[in-house]
């Protein structure tokens, strides 16, 4: 069954199996989620439940936002998202899901957003190695030469050259659930996800399996 939950990277420690091994994990708050608004195929084209996360005061939200929140309960959100199911019916107005929708050893994957690094150059956003530092080197992190000569006569699109980097949506793939901790909201994935410290996260069942 599809699923899914919104949350808040909180950030990386390390934890040590039975066995001794040392892993590193990301902690992610995840929930409570309510469910706000149930999306049909007959209703709406599509099997999805709309979820809110993070609570926010009334006075802080809109008239047409509060009357939407009202039919879920009347509690506001910061942050709407939807999530793919496959049985709409399974869920109700007002529902809170936290962390035990998954469990211990489970796949999933983790969307964010990575961090913004502004207007960088070719060694930082691509990896060059830049040019010799002695003997006369006057080009240390410039780009080099990009020129076509007389055919094509203009640089190709998508060249490797500086830009604004990062701040784009990211996700990682089957990331394994080492620990879920329901008393705490939180879930435990071994790895790292994208993102800074509190940035919001979803995670949500694998949309491509692993291969073996």
């Amino acid at each position: 069954m599809s699923k899914g939950l919104i949350g808040k990277k909180l950030g990386m420690t390390s934890v040590f199996t039975e066995d001794g091994r040392y892993i590193p994990v990301t902690v992610i708050l995840a929930g409570p989620c309510v469910v706000t608004q149930i999306k049909t195929l007959a209703s709406d084209g599509y099997n999805a439940l709309q979820l809110g996360f993070k609570e926010k005061k009334l006075q802080r939200t809109n008239k047409p936002q509060q009357g939407h929140f009202k039919k879920s309960g009347g509690q506001c959100f910061d942050y709407i998202r939807e999530v793919a199911v496959d049985d709409p019916a399974a869920y109700s107005l007002g529902q809170s899901l936290g962390p035990d929708l998954f469990v211990i050893g489970e796949k999933v994957d983790v969307i964010g957003k990575s961090k913004g690094r502004g207007f960088s150059g070719v060694i930082k956003r691509h990896g060059f190695g830049g040019g010799r530092a002695t003997h006369g080197g006057k080009c240390h992190r410039i780009p080099g030469s990009i020129g076509c000569s007389a055919w094509p006569s203009r640089v190709f699109k998508g060249k490797k050259m500086p830009g604004r980097y990062g701040g784009e949506g990211k996700t990682v793939r089957n990331l394994e659930i080492f620990d879920v901790r329901p008393d705490e909201n939180l879930i435990l994935v071994k790895g790292a996800v994208p993102g800074h410290r509190e940035a919001l996260v979803m995670i949500r069942k694998p949309k491509f399996s692993e291969k073996k």
